[in-house]
């Protein structure tokens, strides 16, 4: 298997006869999911999508990416939230975080903040370089990514003409006169690539919104829709949770909720995973969070948190529960050596690999924790590559989904992101909030007296 779901530490209140107690309920979920008879199920796109993705428009974002490869030494990626976490995370967790690039292509992240400091260090640091940009909006008006777009299209205009942008500039959107981007690419001739209705932005990595930045970057997009296939193959045969880790993991999590433990504390023993972690809180987060229901996720990387967050998980309350992700089979090892006359007292260990070490902190980890009252599921895969990677986000999608219909909403809107952008257009002046600009600046006023 390239994957393994272990619940040894899960705790009695995820045994045998809760779990089979709770089980019509994700059956039903399950078979509500493919049946497309759910909430939201006008955005079940990602369910099948391994396996019915445009495999013309595959081949496009590959040559795509072989072109920004040839002209650039920077891509920049514009977009926020599930328009940029998926990809991110994937890049990191294939590449090196210090090599995320292919060849001498780099790929970096902007749009995601509207932070003037963020921003002028990237805009710096690309100033004498070749540069292409992926800008990823469907509607085309999302706050950050139009403002960040609007200066770096602007970079690349003064640096190559428009023309010469055009051919750098890449607009992943809908195809549809909905949207102020794709409108734009049109009149100005860049290339597009298709954000799917049918596919919400957090569900949509394996879309040309995840595709086109991490194939510039070198990952085998290939290799990553296959384990994302295969695990779609692997988890729709059974409606059966003793026979669906997704469903068991959606179950486990439900019964945890039921339970009092309302934090969900990812963990992953790979630095390169810490923004698999970010992608996690989105999809969870965004899924769940609404009608005043809901798992709080939050993410660390072990051992290094164990050093920090390890002593609130060890001995602070017990409302948390944790999801293990480790990876059996690193990339490269490194090997203890022995040093006459054992002056930090590991000699021990000479002639052990690093992963033995990394692997027994884990295990240590994991009955600690249980000791001390927060259970704890593991997630293992084989290795950090494409494949296994694939297989990994599409398990976390078909779970998080199942685990929103247990919980009784629809995993696939999310209603409450917009009363920010709300506010800040009303506070901004943007013309038709005029009313609700005066509502706003007389709170502000009334609390910045106090």
């Amino acid at each position: 298997m390239a994957f393994r779901f272990d619940s040894t530490y899960a705790g009695d209140i995820a045994d045998e006869t809760n779990l089979r107690a709770i089980a019509p309920e994700t059956a039903a979920a399950h078979a509500a999911l493919h049946t497309g008879t759910g909430k939201g199920s006008d955005f079940l796109g990602w369910l099948t999508l391994p396996r019915d993705y445009d495999k013309d428009e595959h081949a496009r974002i590959k040559l795509a990416a072989e072109k920004i490869g040839r002209q650039s030494q920077v891509l920049v990626v514009i977009g926020i939230g599930g328009s940029y976490l998926g990809a991110r995370a994937a890049i990191e967790a294939v590449q090196p975080q210090e090599h995320n690039g292919s060849g001498n292509l780099e790929v970096c992240f902007a749009g995601n903040s509207l932070s003037p400091a963020a921003l002028s260090k990237l805009l710096a640091y690309c100033g004498d370089k070749d540069v292409s940009l992926n800008v990823i909006s469907k509607s085309g008006t999302t706050t950050e990514c139009a403002v960040v777009f609007r200066i770096f299209k602007a970079l690349l205009e003064r640096k190559y003409g428009k023309a010469g942008a055009a051919e750098r500039i890449y607009a992943t959107t809908e195809y549809s006169q909905r949207s102020k981007l794709y409108e734009l690419a049109q009149q100005e001739g860049y290339e597009c690539f298709l954000v799917p209705d049918p596919v919400g932005g957090r569900y949509s990595v394996l879309t040309a919104v995840g595709l086109l930045p991490i194939a510039a970057a070198g990952v085998d997009t290939d290799a990553l829709l296959r384990g994302a296939r295969d695990a779609m193959d692997e988890y729709s045969r059974s409606g059966d949770l003793f026979r669906n880790d997704t469903l068991r993991y959606a179950a486990i999590r439900s019964l945890y909720y039921r339970a009092e433990k309302k934090i969900e504390f990812f963990a992953a023993m790979e630095p390169d995973f810490a923004l698999l972690g970010e992608w996690f809180k989105q999809l969870f987060a965004e899924s769940e969070g609404k009608d005043g229901k809901g798992i709080f996720p939050a993410s660390a990387v072990f051992t290094t948190d164990l050093h920090s967050m390890g002593q609130y998980v060890q001995e602070g309350e017990r409302t948390l529960f944790e999801t293990l992700l480790s990876v059996r089979e690193p990339a490269e090892d490194v090997f203890l050596t022995n040093e006459p006359g054992d002056p930090d007292g590991l000699n021990f260990l000479a002639g052990k690999p690093l992963s033995l070490l990394n692997q027994q902190a884990l295990s240590g980890t994991r009955i600690a924790h249980f000791d001390g009252g927060v259970p704890n599921l593991l997630l293992e895969i084989d290795r950090a590559d494409a494949y296994h990677l694939g297989w990994l986000i599409y398990f976390f999608e078909k779970s998080c989904a199942v685990s929103g219909y247990v919980l009784g909403v629809n995993p696939f809107d999310q209603p409450g992101v917009e009363a920010y952008k709300n506010n800040m257009f009303a506070l901004l002046g943007k013309p038709g909030y005029e009313r609700e600009r005066a509502a706003l600046e007389a709170r502000l006023n009334k609390a910045g007296s106090q």
